[in-house]
């Protein structure tokens, strides 16, 4: 009886302990996952591996577009299994249909161990995840198209995806992360124009070119002879706002609403309210959004009692909830001829959330764009885009794509480093883009011409309100 019992015990003990051990083992998989590295990392992103924030397809990213399939494809890719790779991002295409990530895994996977050259593409994926997606849907339809089509002379395009967190610590050692991997041949980034400045001394020193399909601020300019950027810089942009006002609109006096802790914000405010003063209009106060004491009610009050006739709203993601506040403030304000103030922005008021938020309170605002789908008819980009993704794409989208597109281009005529920027420097380089030839100045910018477009009542579109482009 004594000897059962011991026996027993002993099993039981047995037990306990595989079962410890067992779940010791449960817990170091799961831990040591990318999917965990991830949610660690964005914890502490300045503590994170550099490693955990590249991915050729061998982990995710994005973990708000997991699927079973996706994460199936990486561990797929990891194992060297190329062809349940394809299958299974396929499949999470199949149902995630407008995942950037999992057409970029795709493409790569197809290219299995064959030559490809190698880019890389940099976005803030904790810090503004729909703008990241809407760079990524631009770089995947590109390298789709080009692989499509036979690759680079017949070479294929391989894009790894990179995280900067909007993080200039994070993104300069991510920068010297992509310098010394001589495979990546140029870099599509970063993310906004101050990690942007603070990365391109790294990118210089490494021969590097990056080329940013968003980063607006003038500071940029001449910068380094390896930065290029396919969106317009602010100095357009301003200028293309400050002479609709004075000259369209008839209108002179302004008040300016910016954030002082983003570039981008600063940068287009300084170039508008420069235009404004050149061709002869007044700034009747500044408001930074960024103070502690801003209130929205106290500044639109203060620009109406300086006799504002209009409103500039330098906004950046960040504080597109406080300048919209003055959207709806406006809506609710009348002057002795019974009008509101008009409303002109930069193009980061140019999304979802201001047609949702602010609705019929916008309608009317005058928004600066370096692309809108409707601006040029005869482009093919907008419908295949709407085939691929099932989505209406925007600017961003496609300024990513002319990004790929100027690279491709580049590598074309000759496959290195120093080659590509040679090409991008060229007096003579011209690339195809989603609406207009890709060329640049000397000191790195894009001239395109600024697209104004106005917030009108839909009638295509499956919000109430939409941006249509001024005739």
């Amino acid at each position: 009886m004594y000897q059962n019992n011991e026996t027993k015990l002993l099993g039981l003990s047995l037990m306990i302990s595989l079962a410890l051990v067992s779940g010791c083992l449960w817990w170091f998989k799961v831990t040591t996952s990318p999917l965990s590295m991830l949610v660690s990392k964005n914890t502490s992103s300045e503590k994170a591996t550099i490693p955990n924030y590249l991915s050729r397809g061998d982990h995710i990213l994005f973990s708000d577009s997991t699927t079973l399939e996706k994460q199936l494809g990486v561990e797929a890719v990891t194992a060297v299994n190329y062809d349940e790779a394809v299958v299974k991002f396929t499949e999470s295409l199949d149902l995630h249909r407008d995942d950037p990530e999992a057409l970029i895994y795709l493409n790569n996977a197809r290219i299995r161990d064959k030559p490809s050259h190698t880019i890389a593409a940099v976005v803030s994926i904790s810090d503004d995840l729909n703008t990241a997606k809407d760079i990524l849907r631009g770089v995947a339809q590109a390298q789709q198209e080009i692989n499509q089509a036979g690759g680079i002379k017949g070479i294929p395009l391989k894009v790894l995806i990179a995280n900067d967190d909007n993080n200039p610590k994070v993104a300069k050692k991510l920068a010297s992360k992509l310098v010394s991997n001589p495979e990546i041949l140029a870099v599509v980034g970063n993310f906004t124009s101050k990690v942007t400045q603070a990365t391109a001394d790294i990118y210089d020193s490494g021969k590097l070119v990056t080329i940013s399909p968003i980063s607006t601020s003038v500071k940029l300019s001449g910068i380094s002879d390896f930065f290029f950027r396919t969106v317009p810089n602010d100095f357009l942009a301003g200028r293309a706002l400050a002479k609709h006002m004075l000259q369209d609109l008839k209108q002179h006096n302004v008040a300016v609403l910016y954030n002082s802790q983003s570039e981008s914000s600063q940068s287009l405010k300084s170039e508008f309210v420069t235009a404004v003063f050149l061709k002869g209009g007044r700034v009747v106060s500044e408001f930074d959004v960024s103070e502690k004491n801003f209130s929205a009610a106290k500044s639109f009050k203060e620009a109406i009692n300086r006799g504002a006739q209009v409103l500039m709203l330098g906004a950046d993601s960040s504080s597109l909830d406080q300048v919209l506040n003055v959207v709806k403030l406006n809506s609710k304000h009348r002057n002795s001829l019974g009008q509101q103030l008009v409303i002109l922005a930069g193009n980061q008021v140019y999304s979802t959330k201001t047609l949702t938020v602010a609705g019929k309170d916008a309608e009317g605002m005058v928004v600066a764009l370096p692309w809108h789908p409707v601006a040029n008819p005869r482009s093919e980009f907008p419908k295949t885009a709407d085939q691929l993704w099932g989505i209406d794409v925007n600017w961003r989208t496609a300024m990513a794509y002319d990004a790929v597109q100027a690279l491709s281009a580049a590598i074309r005529r000759n496959p290195t480093r120093t080659g590509v920027q040679q090409e991008l420097s060229a007096p003579n380089f011209f690339a195809r883009g989603a609406a207009a030839p890709i060329r640049f100045f000397p000191s790195g910018d894009r001239y395109q011409p600024v697209n104004l477009v106005t917030i009108e009542p839909s009638n295509s579109s499956s919000l109430e309100y939409e941006f249509v482009p001024i005739p």
